[in-house]
């Protein structure tokens, strides 16, 4: 007999499984929007998405993809329920994740991914402290950090257009919150 605890562990699995439906190079669990998945009776499951940003068009799609899944194997009724906190940040994209987006030609997010919030002051700071630049966007292409902003906007709300002025190629660069 399975445990509800594998079965919740196998539905997470496969409804994280699912391709991204506006970066279909990431699964939803290399984006980590799928924050849990409860087992609700014998063939009933909800799962918690929380989207990447609360206007999020993909949300139906991904629903429906994670629906469609679920139901594949032996779930006859599946939920997804829209969870918005705790908000969903860039630092919830996995390693993995990141490498794909660069693979694909996305410059991922700056920064790694970090332990928790990022500590804010509101007192004086050192000057060198309040003039560090942030750390440079790089280019998927050629590894450049000598790029420049061309629209805040890109494909989507998410990602920003970019161009390396080394190798004069534009790319998206998802954008970090």
């Amino acid at each position: 007999m399975v445990t509800a605890t594998a079965l919740e562990e196998e539905l997470r699995r496969l409804a994280g499984s699912v391709p991204d439906p506006e970066l279909p190079v990431l699964t939803l669990d290399e984006l980590g929007v799928v924050r849990a998945v409860h087992v609700r009776g014998e063939d009933a499951v909800e799962v918690e998405l929380t989207p990447t940003y609360t206007g999020c068009p993909a949300v139906e799609a991904m629903s429906t993809d994670i629906e469609r899944v679920l139901r594949e194997h032996g779930m006859r009724e599946v939920s997804v329920r829209t969870v918005l906190s705790p908000a969903w940040s860039t630092d919830d994209i996995s390693d993995e994740g990141r490498r794909k987006l660069r693979e694909f030609g996305i410059a991922p997010p700056r920064g790694g991914r970090s332990a928790g919030p990022v500590p804010l002051s509101l007192g004086a700071t050192r000057v060198a402290d309040a003039e560090a630049a942030p750390e440079p966007v790089r280019c998927p292409a050629c590894g450049s950090a000598d790029t420049e902003l061309l629209s805040r906007f890109s494909s989507t709300a998410c990602k920003a257009l970019r161009r390396c002025l080394s190798c004069r190629e534009p790319f998206d660069h998802f954008k970090e919150l």
